[in-house]
């Protein structure tokens, strides 16, 4: 198979972050210099709507947060600091990519990995994310003809591949291990996200932090879903500060979700602090259901730090002072590889 030069694979990706960052913004269509017709424009837009269709976590305001954080991902700059050269390999692999759909595009990253590295991708999609993958592909190929020729995305079976790189549940997870482990793999399990505050932090601080716990509802693995604050911390102070997320709740499937596990709790008589659209509860537990946070509070800062180096298995990033900044972990680099899993080292392995 011919394969794509590294220069025209490149500039396709850089293509597509401009085009995800109108799309982000809500842009109306600008004219051919996007390097899309108006008609396949307002294609990709209809592709935005049929994704919330598909899957009813995938709101529109969420998509298009999706569409924004890529394109950051996607910037020329960033991209060739991050390769700044990639030969073509020796042999050319055709790499299995098993997608996730807890939100948005999650498995995008892998999928830019693969083609950059020059090797095939067979991309399995999830049932709750089979729309914008394809509508992605569809554009990237207008910026590169010949890309459909190195990806293929479905939800049928992956067929022979060389390697696969896996994302799902711990459960899942074994299940890939049981049936690929005759290939080279790479395999995510279930991770999660905590903040750690210090008090000191600034009201504006904390109210971006709130967009690290309710962005995509919680769902991701970047997603916050326990809380560490020192002893004499006002949590007040942190329901003020997410009081304009108050909406989220009115959403069915998230509303659903804070009756059901509010209901739970009372009838467990677990203690519990909730404000309508969040429920709080002080645990040693990391993960949360969706529509609640853990919190525990602490007396050394250091041994907290500690312990969480010791559980780093489980944690995809730390929010705070001196980590992921307040209100960022849902903007990750396009190094910042997903449970600190090199994908192109991998890929260069296989």
């Amino acid at each position: 198979m011919t394969q794509l030069p590294f220069e025209q694979r490149l500039g396709a990706f850089v293509q597509l972050g401009n085009v995800f960052d109108l799309f982000a913004r809500s842009a109306t269509w600008p004219g051919f210099s996007c390097g899309l017709s108006e008609d396949e424009y307002a294609g990709f837009e209809r592709a935005i709507d049929r994704a919330g269709i598909v899957n009813g976590w995938f709101t529109p305001a969420n998509v298009r947060h999706m569409l924004g954080s890529l394109a950051m991902m996607l910037e020329e700059k960033a991209l060739r600091s991050w390769l700044p050269m990639a030969p073509a390999p020796a042999t050319q692999r055709s790499i299995g990519i098993i997608m996730a759909g807890n939100v948005p595009m999650v498995g995008f990253h892998d999928l830019l990995c693969v083609v950059l590295s020059g090797h095939r991708a067979r991309v399995k999609l999830s049932s709750q994310d089979n729309v914008l993958i394809p509508a992605a592909l569809e554009v990237l190929e207008r910026f590169a003809p010949g890309v459909k020729e190195l990806v293929s995305a479905d939800e049928g079976k992956l067929g022979a591949v060389d390697a696969i790189i896996a994302t799902g549940s711990n459960n899942t997870a074994r299940y890939f291990e049981h049936y690929f482990g005759h290939l080279p793999r790479l395999l995510r399990k279930g991770r999660i996200s905590v903040a750690v505050l210090d008090g000191s932090e600034s009201d504006a601080e904390l109210v971006v932090l709130g967009e690290d716990v309710f962005r995509y509802f919680g769902l991701g693995c970047r997603n916050v879903s326990k809380l560490y604050v020192p002893r004499n911390f006002d949590l007040d102070r942190f329901f003020g500060a997410i009081y304009p997320w108050k909406d989220i709740v009115n959403h069915n499937k998230y509303g659903n979700n804070y009756d059901y596990n509010k209901a739970v709790w009372l009838l467990e008589r677990v203690q519990l602090v909730e404000n309508g659209f969040l429920l709080v509860r002080e645990a040693e537990a990391l993960a949360s259901p969706v529509a609640s946070i853990h919190f525990e509070r602490y007396d050394d800062r250091a041994a907290v730090l500690v312990g969480l180096e010791a559980r780093r298995e489980e944690i995809q990033c730390i929010v705070g002072h001196g980590h992921v900044p307040f209100g960022r972990s849902q903007y990750p680099a396009v190094d910042d590889y997903a449970d600190g899993m090199d994908t192109m080292t991998f890929l260069r392995s296989v």
